[in-house]
């Protein structure tokens, strides 16, 4: 096995279809959700006096700028996927072209980055979650099957100096190679 997908275990059976290309040269194979949710717009928000004490000049307080910060984060939407592939492999998890545009969503870190380490790891099995903001002004209802992003796998290249006493062996899930 080279490189491909497969639903992780707890979604067994919810009847989930895994990652698809949907023409004949799309690069990118097609993420669906793996349950309904909905992604709040940023504007319902408790963070608009922040912005609006920052607009005016005004101090905020350490408190309030921590709260806001909470407030105003991505939503993870999951796939109930995982995905393996070559050691010197990379699959890159992007925002369908649509998302924006239509539906003012966004994937707010610009691209995902999935390891090949990430496969089966013993943090969450190496489930594939998507990262979310909706920048839109209503909330945005996201259904079960419902294509979210899209998936590339590429090759990636190594720095002459590529320094392996900084490397460890990944044992969590999402997030977990560093803060």
């Amino acid at each position: 096995m080279k490189r491909g997908f497969e639903i992780v275990s707890k979604y067994k059976d919810q009847k989930l279809t895994v990652p698809y290309r949907t023409t004949v040269n799309a690069a990118g194979y097609d993420f669906e959700s793996a349950v309904d949710m909905t992604i709040p717009s940023i504007w319902k928000l408790n963070f608009l006096k922040i912005l609006w004490a920052i607009k005016h000049g005004k101090e905020a307080s350490p408190e309030k700028i921590d709260h806001a910060k909470k407030i105003l984060k991505p939503f993870l939407i999951p796939t109930g996927i995982k995905a393996y592939m070559q050691p010197d492999e990379v699959l890159i998890i992007a925002n369908r072209s649509s998302n924006p545009l239509k539906r003012g969503l966004a994937v707010p870190n610009g691209i995902g980055v999935i390891d090949a380490d990430y496969y089966n790891n013993s943090g969450n099995e190496g489930e594939i979650f998507v990262q979310i903001i909706n920048f839109g002004i209503t909330d945005i209802k996201i259904s079960k099957g419902e294509r979210i992003a899209q998936g590339i796998f590429m090759p990636y290249l190594l720095a002459d100096q590529d320094d392996h006493s900084k490397q460890k062996t990944r044992h969590g899930g999402f997030g977990s190679s560093g803060r």
